[in-house]
């Protein structure tokens, strides 16, 4: 088992400001540090970063730089936290335990390291965690990476959008076949799996919260997508992608029409919202998979190529399911 060390741990009572150095923490689960700003019911209730990046930024020409300075409440030495993909486990001190849940961020303002340096480190080589055991940590406590997912990784994530099955009145079976098939198949780690009404604000409101910072790479959005006045899944996808991608959608039709004429039926829409794909498919469980099955030999070079993959589009991937050699 890898193990590291805390270096420092740091809290603010307020967000937007630089956080100070504290003798001591407690981690509460589902909730973050407690009197931290930062912490409550989301993702992104624990943030690190690796001593040796901290150490980098002082050789910069910021050697007064403090533990805190990048609003981070852990600084974590020993370790390759750069490693670490969605879905890592950590063991800190004897119980606490945290998963990592996004990979950097997006700052809409230029903090005051930024103008005095030209850079923050938070934005590129942060990592951010949900806490799902609590404990007393201090500086000195040991670290220990539980499980690691790597960071080539593709991550999905499976919403299933059926009144029935979200009210309990059915079982969902397409939602899981559909996130079996992505881990056999695009060995994919299935971040999260949910199931929604067919309700559009609660679907768009789900896609969005995917699709902005999380670095999820792919959510399907699986029913709702036929001739039922319920069945608002297309609008949902399409009043939030910037991007349609209309030759998967072709492609899924045209797979499905070879063994039904209902498959002109579908409305299905698919496209790209920032680096996350969009993709949805069809309510039942062997359409979903038929549909997902006539996308997926082109499937990760598409989530490749989001991530900003510069090789040739016109050869053929080679290697592992991801398309990385």
């Amino acid at each position: 088992m890898t193990t590291g060390t805390v270096a420092a741990v740091c809290i603010s009572e307020k967000k937007g400001e630089r956080k100070h150095a504290a003798p001591s923490a407690r981690l509460l689960a589902n909730h973050g540090i407690e009197g931290d700003a930062h912490a409550g019911p989301w993702h992104r209730q624990v943030s690190l970063l690796d001593a040796g990046d901290v150490a980098a930024m002082r050789r910069q020409g910021l050697p007064d730089l403090k533990a805190g300075d990048f609003a981070e409440n852990l600084v974590v030495s020993g370790l390759n936290l750069g490693a670490l993909g969605l879905g890592s486990r950590l063991r800190i001190g004897e119980k606490a335990e945290l998963v990592v849940t996004q990979i950097g961020k997006v700052c809409h303002a230029r903090c005051a390291i930024y103008h005095q340096t030209g850079d923050c480190i938070m934005p590129r080589l942060g990592l951010f965690a949900r806490v799902i055991a609590g404990g007393t940590i201090a500086p000195g406590a040991p670290v220990a990476i539980l499980e690691t997912i790597p960071r080539a990784t593709f991550q999905a994530v499976v919403l299933t959008i059926s009144d029935r099955c979200s009210r309990g009145q059915a079982t969902d079976t397409a939602g899981p076949a559909v996130a079996e098939r992505l881990n056999t198949a695009l060995k994919a780690h299935i971040y999260a799996t949910r199931i929604l009404p067919d309700e559009k604000p609660e679907i768009e409101t789900a896609l969005r919260h995917f699709a902005d910072g999380h670095s999820i790479d792919l959510v399907l959005a699986v029913g709702g997508t036929g001739f039922a006045p319920r069945d608002v899944t297309p609008e949902a996808v399409r009043a939030v992608v910037t991007r349609l991608t209309p030759g998967l959608d072709e492609t899924m039709r045209r797979a499905s029409s070879e063994k039904t004429p209902h498959a002109m039926l579908s409305r299905a829409v698919s496209g790209m919202l920032g680096s996350t794909l969009i993709v949805s498919l069809p309510g039942s469980k062997r359409a979903a998979v038929e549909n997902l099955d006539a996308v997926l030999p082109a499937l990760g070079h598409g989530l490749a190529k989001l991530r900003g993959d510069p090789g040739d589009c016109g050869r053929p991937e080679r290697g592992t399911a991801n398309g990385h050699e």
